[in-house]
Parts: C-alpha cells; structure tokens; sequence
C-alpha cells in the first residue's frame, strides 16, 4: 500500500473514532457556542467513551499474523516511540512526517504531539487502598496507563483481566508496593473505581478537547485537496449542481484506499461535530 493510500485510510478511520466519542449523544454541555465544561449524559455514555478512547489509544496492527492487510507503518523496536503510540495517535504522527494530501501539516502535529505529551505524563494518586495489606499507596502512574487499563476492564473480557492484574502489579511496584499477582486481581475494581468514577470525570474535558482539536486540525489539513478533488459533473446544471470527486490515481487501484478516500472527501462537505473549545486552566491543575 503507497504512502497515500495508507494517509486516506489513517485520516478516515481516526476520524470514525472521534466522531463516535466526542459528540453531542455522548457529552452535554450549557452552552454548545461556547461550551466551557462538557459532562458525559449519563454512565453509560462515560463507559462507551473510555472503551473508545482505550481503542484509539491502542495498537492497530493485526498481530501474530503474516500480513497486516490495511499496512499500518509499525514502530521499531529501536524507536523512541513508546509502545502505546503504536496506534492511531502514532499513525498520524506518521502523516504528520510525510503528509500527502497537503503542505501545511504544522498545527496538527504540535497537536497530536501535545496529546502525546500529556497522555505520558506521570501524576501521583495519593492513599490509594489495599484492603488485605493494610496500607496505602501513593500511586505512580500515568495517564495513558489509567485510560487504557480503565478501557480494558470496563469491557470486562476476562481473557485481559490476568493482563491487567499484571499491569497494576507492576504499577503498584514502581509505587513502593509489591504485591503478587492474587492480590493485584483483587484490587481490580478497586483501581476501576477510583479512576473511572473520579479522575476520567475530570479528565474528559481536557481530553475531549484534544480529540476535539485533531479533528479540526485534520478538516483544516484536507481543506486543499477537498477544492481539487470536488468538481461538478458533466451533466451539471445551475439548477442541479451535481458535483463528483476526482479521486488521486495512487489511490484508484484498491477498492479500501477508494471507499475510505471517499468517506474522507465527504465528511469535509461539513464542518466538524462540535465548535472548538478550551479548557478551563483550573479545570487542568489535578493529576
């Protein structure tokens, strides 16, 4: 798959992602011209964000198998890039890197970078319970960790229940607290419940306004070659201006590259689900 295939296919599928967590059915707001606090509609509008944005935030390659059919770039084991952002936050840096669709790609890396900054940022958890030792813990952790393993078990598949023990216990490790593995798996929905029902309440804000932001950043990108790409038909009237898309010839030999290069062009005759925001700095100040 060319470089503007995989583009075509990055851009529309992280924008699916962000229309279905960061929209009106999902968060309400006092004012939608100027909305200055989103809070989710209800808790099952919070679990299906987190599962969503556990989603974006995880790796898109099909592995353990001999070819990856939509050939997403992969990180090297030699790279700077830390494993979480061998995802669609990772996949847009990439376009970032070698956009093909336009030039002026500079708004939207410094904002898909300063997600990525703050998804790795470390914040500590204080008192955090463990009933049968007894104690406390200020917990080490950051945000990518919470928000993934929050994502893995409001799904509650049970196969990623040992995975996730295993995460907290290396957390918790890291915190000054061993623990073996037992334990950890008893602490589960204690951990769940501290950070699902607190800290991503006061976190969704902010990370709405990222997605928020990277779907904007992106419609600006696209705004170029949606004007080259749109052109009215043949049998176009000033009565019936039908219009058609002229789609790229790297991109014509792949039925996937044409469908999601399509779905693209289209999703620009819009403008984005929500207007931009900001986040209130004191909305940012805890973990």
């Amino acid at each position: 798959m060319n470089a503007i295939e995989r583009e075509a296919i990055i851009l529309n599928t992280a924008l699916k992602i962000i229309d279905s967590m960061v929209n009106w059915s999902i968060f309400v707001a006092e004012n939608r011209i100027n909305p200055t606090n989103l809070l989710f509609v209800d808790s099952e509008c919070e679990k299906k964000f987190i599962i969503l944005l556990r989603d974006f935030l995880s790796q898109v390659s099909i592995t353990g198998k001999k070819s990856n059919p939509i050939d997403y770039k992969q990180v090297q084991h030699n790279s700077s890039d830390s494993h979480q952002h061998q995802s669609f936050l990772y996949q847009l840096r990439q376009v970032c890197q070698n956009p093909q669709f336009g030039k002026d790609v500079s708004h939207l890396n410094d904002t898909v970078e300063s997600f990525k900054g703050w998804l790795e940022k470390e914040f500590i958890l204080p008192e955090f319970q463990i009933p049968e030792k007894n104690r406390v813990v200020n917990m080490k952790i950051t945000r990518y960790q919470y928000i993934t393993i929050c994502g893995d078990i409001a799904e509650c598949h049970d196969e990623r229940m040992s995975v996730v023990a295993k995460q907290i216990q290396k957390i918790l490790k890291n915190s000054n607290c061993d623990i073996d593995e037992n334990l950890a798996n008893s602490v589960i929905w204690d951990f769940y419940h501290r950070f699902f029902d607190d800290i991503l309440i006061y976190h969704s804000f902010q990370i709405a306004e990222f997605l928020n932001n990277i779907r904007w950043e992106v419609y600006d990108y696209l705004q170029p070659e949606f004007k080259r790409s749109l052109q009215l038909a043949v049998d176009a009237t000033q009565e019936s201006p039908n219009y058609i898309y002229k789609i790229p010839e790297e991109i014509k030999k792949r039925a996937i590259a044409r469908k999601m290069y399509l779905e693209l062009i289209q999703r620009l005759h819009k403008l984005p689900l929500m207007v931009r925001f900001e986040v209130p700095e004191i909305l940012k100040l805890r973990y």
